[in-house]
C-alpha cells in the first residue's frame, strides 16, 4: 500500500513538474535518480559504524547466552531436587526462576533498544552528509528534482540520469 501511495505520489509530482515545466517558457522540469542507501553504505564511516554496531551485537548476545545458561541450569537444578523440598520452597524456587525469565527478557528488549538508538546516533549524520551532496550536486548539474531509486523507496523504473556516481565523488568514496 505504501508504495502504490509513493507511486501516485510520484506520477503526480512528474506531471506537476512538467506542466509546470510547460507554463515556463516550455523549459522541462529536469528530473535524475540516486540511491541514497548505497551512497551511505559506501562511505568509510558507515562501515565503521557497521562493525561498531556488529561487535555491540556480539556482547549483548554473550551476556544473554551467559543469563539464558545460568537460567536452565537453575531450572534444572531446581527440577531435580524439588522432590526432597517441602512446596513452599519450591514455589520460592519457581518464582525466582519466573524473575530471572522476566529480567533475561528485559535485558533482551533494553539491548534492542540500544541497538536501535545506537544505530541512529552513527548514521544519522551520515544521512545529513549524503542528503547534503545530494544538493550540492543535483543544483551543480542543474537538476530540479531528484528521485530515490534505492529499492522499496517506490521507484519502479529509473532510466534519467543516476546522480550516484557524482556524488560518491562529492563524498570522496568509491
Amino acid at each position: 500500500m505504501k508504495q502504490v501511495k509513493t507511486l501516485i505520489a510520484v506520477i503526480t509530482f512528474i506531471f506537476a513538474g512538467i506542466q509546470l515545466g510547460q507554463a515556463q517558457d516550455a523549459q522541462p522540469t529536469k528530473l535524475c535518480h540516486v540511491a541514497s542507501q548505497e551512497l551511505v553504505e559506501s562511505m568509510p564511516s558507515a562501515i565503521a559504524a557497521d562493525k561498531q554496531l556488529r561487535n555491540l551485537a556480539k556482547t549483548y548476545e554473550t551476556k544473554l547466552t551467559a543469563m539464558d545458561k545460568e537460567l536452565k541450569t537453575r531450572y534444572q537444578t531446581a527440577q531435580e531436587a524439588a522432590p526432597q523440598r517441602t512446596q513452599e520452597e519450591n514455589e520460592r524456587i519457581l518464582a525466582e526462576l519466573a524473575e530471572g525469565q522476566k529480567k533475561l527478557e528485559e535485558y533482551y528488549q533494553n539491548s534492542q533498544k540500544a541497538m536501535g538508538q545506537k544505530r541512529t546516533d552513527l548514521l544519522k549524520p551520515l544521512y545529513k552528509q549524503v542528503r547534503e551532496a545530494i544538493f550540492k550536486v543535483a543544483r551543480e548539474k542543474g537538476f530540479d528534482y531528484v528521485l530515490d531509486s534505492t529499492t522499496g523507496t517506490g521507484i519502479i523504473m529509473a532510466d534519467g540520469y543516476d546522480l550516484t556516481k557524482d556524488v560518491k565523488a562529492e563524498l570522496g568514496v568509491k
